[in-house]
């Protein structure tokens, strides 16, 4: 019995999605989402949180490389942040056999590392403004009956942030 069949008709987002963005992916950057959703555990504990796969660098033909045809491995590009791209150039033999390993195959040759940055930077916190009027009372008759002050003032903190008002 076929898997879709067992599901009766239910298909995940996520399915639908990697259907819609895999092409693109694979055409623009030569990437599957698998590759990026799997990324932390091909990368390790070392390089999963300051590296990103980037694109995967395809030989147009095997008379480009000097080769007599078959598959030709391609350069990964990994975007990393800042010193630590010179620990991923040292280990970059390792990477690319985990690579490999996931793929299945010898996929990638060649490691391509670009320093950037890889994590998007936070947005600075603003302290909501304090509130007036009738939200003001509003809020201190609902912290009104409690005893500890800690908890009072975090409480007053957050209702702060809830009944202010947003700007756009």
């Amino acid at each position: 019995m076929s898997e879709a069949k067992s599901r009766k008709g239910v298909v995940q987002i996520s399915e639908v999605a990697n259907g819609l963005i895999d092409p693109v992916l694979a055409k623009r950057a030569g990437i599957s989402t698998m590759l990026l959703g799997s990324w932390d555990e091909i990368a390790g504990a070392e390089f999963a949180d300051c590296t990103r796969p980037e694109k995967i660098a395809w030989p147009r033909r095997a008379s480009e490389i000097g080769g007599e045809g078959g598959h030709q491995p391609g350069v990964l590009t990994v975007a990393c942040e800042g010193a630590r791209a010179l620990f991923l150039t040292h280990a970059q033999g390792e990477l690319i056999q985990r690579i490999n390993g996931f793929f299945g195959f010898y996929a990638i040759g060649q490691l391509r590392i670009v320093q950037k940055p890889v994590a998007a930077p936070p947005k600075p916190y603003r302290r909501p403004r304090p509130l007036t009027g009738e939200r003001a009372r509003r809020l201190d008759t609902l912290v009104e009956g409690i005893e500890s002050q800690a908890l009072k003032t975090a409480l007053k903190r957050l209702g702060t942030a809830v009944f202010s008002q947003r700007r756009k």
